[in-house]
């Protein structure tokens, strides 16, 4: 691969995680996979938001902070290099939408002062889906605690990231559409995303339709 270290990036049910083991088996990259169905808090949030985001958010930027850093410290000799399924700065995007305006505030301060002891991937690449495709993926894998996830919800996250990604600076960040082609079934659709995940980008946003 091009970069040394790549973070792929999507709304709920992109395909994030789908796509990160996939490239890592090919190209023998080392693979770091966000632990989130180990949050004991995630289906009290979906059942009570108000009552769990807080610690929701905060359970999840103290696991992120830590498997990154444990993760990007360590260096693999028989890896060639470094994919992930999240990119750090979702917790600020989640945050944001999830909590309250002075949570927010304690929250981002937080992030903020450890986000910059984080290195930052070489290059983002974030799948983008309409909501009807992401609700038809979460309703494919089943989890229970994800079904009564709302349109809206999705829309809000959605908007989050891509507004995120507009202020980001001096990074390289990949947007593909994803919602005419199957990557997971389909192998040219496959090759397709790995021709443009491995071209050479200058930093900014770039933006292609599959």
């Amino acid at each position: 691969m091009r970069y040394n270290y790549i973070a792929i990036e999507g709304n709920i049910g992109a395909g994030k995680t789908c796509l990160s083991t996939m490239i890592s088996e090919q190209y023998n990259g080392k693979l770091i996979l966000e632990q989130f169905e180990d949050n004991s808090f995630l289906p009290k949030f979906y059942k009570e938001p108000e009552k769990y985001a807080f610690p929701l958010e905060m359970s999840f930027l103290a696991e992120r902070y830590q498997q990154l850093k444990d993760q990007l410290t360590k260096q693999d000799l028989f890896k060639t290099f470094t994919i992930s399924d999240y990119l750090f700065n979702k917790s600020l995007i989640f945050s944001r939408n999830n909590l309250q305006p002075d949570e927010y505030a304690l929250f981002a301060r937080m992030f903020n002062i450890i986000n910059e002891f984080l290195p930052k991937p070489e290059l983002l690449v974030y799948l983008y889906l309409d909501v009807a495709n992401l609700q038809r993926n979460i309703r494919n894998r089943g989890r229970s605690y994800e079904q009564e996830i709302q349109d809206s919800y999705l829309e809000n996250i959605q908007n989050g990231y891509l507004d995120h990604i507009k202020k980001l600076s001096g990074q390289r960040v990949l947007i593909i559409d994803t919602n005419n082609i199957d990557f997971v079934n389909t192998p040219a659709d496959y090759e397709a995303i790995l021709d443009l995940v491995n071209q050479d980008y200058t930093p900014g946003i770039h933006r292609f339709a599959l």
